[in-house]
């Protein structure tokens, strides 16, 4: 479950989020009878419900990046955001964004590839001049080589860059809060710990002299 409380039906308040519930989850209460037609539980929508402000907020980020006034190149910008995902280690924002590519016509390796784009021969060169930029974003922390910049000016107006840059960010944030609240598919327990060894001392790691 989530780290933090869910807002169930009852609760709701705010005309905004009723009218978000009524959309993901008809008359259901979500709490009670999880579920979204993606295939999520839908508790990001029900954590978030728990600050009205800032789930408004939220919402009008997913609007603004949908908006038809948008010049950059959908597939473009959801090859950043599942590449986002993938690095920052979120699962739910990259499996929600591989589903929004195959929605945009991509092929299923392509999908399969970004993960690892770099040794990769399926993306051209302006998509691979997007998915290093996401890197650069995501795992460099906007440390951008001006080679790679400049391989998006080769193709990309002021516009169409800010645009990336700040949806690929955007889209980091939401990996960042979606793992530390454990929200749909990031609530997953930490893979990295100790794995006990029977019958082993401390000292004997470290003892060259056997």
């Amino acid at each position: 479950m989530p780290r933090l409380r869910q807002v169930s039906r009852a609760e709701v308040t705010d005309e905004r989020t009723r009218k978000l519930y009524d959309l993901l989850f008809d008359d259901r209460d979500p709490v009670a009878e999880p579920g979204t037609a993606t295939g999520t539980r839908g508790d990001w929508w029900t954590v978030f419900a728990g600050s009205p402000d800032i789930l408004k907020h939220a919402s009008q980020g997913f609007a603004l990046y949908r908006d038809p006034a948008r010049k950059l190149d959908p597939v473009l910008r959801e090859l950043a955001q599942t590449r986002a995902g993938w690095a920052r280690g979120s699962q739910f924002v990259f499996s929600q964004h591989c589903k929004s590519l195959r929605g945009l016509g991509v092929s299923e390796a392509k999908i399969a590839a970004v993960p690892h784009w770099p040794v990769s021969d399926l993306f051209d060169a302006n998509e691979r001049a997007v998915l290093a930029y996401a890197d650069g974003l995501v795992l460099d922390g906007g440390r951008i080589a001006d080679g790679v910049f400049a391989a998006l000016k080769a193709f990309l107006d002021d516009e169409q860059i800010l645009e990336l840059t700040y949806i690929t960010c955007l889209y980091e944030m939401h990996a960042v809060m979606s793992r530390a609240l454990r929200t749909e598919y990031d609530d997953r327990d930490e893979p990295v710990v100790e794995v006990a060894a029977p019958a082993f001392a401390g000292r004997d790691f470290l003892d060259t002299e056997k």
